[in-house]
């Protein structure tokens, strides 16, 4: 399937998805998450897959949600269905049998951040750097991508880059336990590569299952406490706050929030 905002390599037991919209940092609109979770779909049905490789084409690996892009529907029903798309797509990703690695370059922002979270494996180039600013949008983690954060680096370490929104280098990351590996950014294609190589070599079956329990055992109440996460998004979007995240956002100062 030919897609608009991604595109799709197979080569032998590895395959890619490629965020690319590198013009926009790889920011997610309606059209690339649509796509990312129609094309992770795809791979429960791709029998010579064992390995799916994560990477956005150009600078960056993504910078997140496209604050440019407004949803226009009014209607209750359709906006919570509308807003519930990030974790599909989330869960999308999460749901793939086949290993997967994220391979990220410069930026990892918001949304840009929770794909690779997703992914069994994240390596990184020396340069990367991932957050999740949300809260200075006056905005909360959503898409189901909290329990993930909260997995790799532990409680207050969790605390502190979701509820402060600051950007950490990929070293700090790697020290936490977020990246599994960072290399030269000369050196990510073939470090992602030998990774990918190695756990396409490993019986499918056995390696799946193991996939598949761990995911299950670590993430046991994901959906049931944060099956709100949409909701309260659509409560902070309503806020002051919220107009005055975006606001200075877009006017390059520090946001002013009222508690309003």
């Amino acid at each position: 399937m030919d897609y608009e905002f991604i595109r799709t390599e197979y080569e032998g037991a590895i395959s890619r998805l490629i965020l690319n919209r590198p013009e926009a940092m790889n920011a997610l609109n309606t059209g690339i998450m649509e796509e990312i979770e129609h094309a992770s779909r795809q791979f429960l049905e791709n029998e010579t897959c064992r390995v799916v490789i994560f990477q956005g084409e150009g600078k960056h690996f993504s910078a997140g949600a496209d604050l440019k892009q407004k949803h226009q529907s009014a209607n209750l029903v359709m906006r919570r269905r509308q807003t519930a798309l990030g974790a599909r797509m989330i869960r999308a990703i999460t749901e793939i049998p086949q290993v997967t690695i994220a391979s990220v370059q410069g930026a990892a922002l918001g949304g840009g951040a929770c794909i690779p979270t997703a992914c069994d494996f994240r390596i990184a180039s020396d340069d990367a750097f991932c957050g999740y600013p949300e809260v200075n949008l006056g905005i909360n983690l959503m898409w189901h991508a909290l329990p993930l954060c909260v997995r790799l680096i532990g409680p207050a370490r969790a605390k502190r880059m979701i509820m402060l929104g600051d950007n950490e280098s990929a070293n700090t990351l790697l020290d936490w336990g977020y990246l599994d590996d960072v290399v030269p950014r000369s050196e990510l294609a073939d470090r992602t590569q030998a990774l990918a190589e190695r756990y396409a070599e490993q019986p499918p079956v056995p390696t799946q299952m193991i996939k598949q329990s761990i995911n299950a055992v670590s993430g046991a109440l994901d959906n049931a406490i944060m099956h709100m996460d949409a909701d309260q998004n659509l409560l902070t979007g309503m806020t002051e706050d919220r107009k005055e995240g975006i606001q200075a956002y877009f006017e390059k100062r520090d946001p002013d929030f009222k508690g309003n």
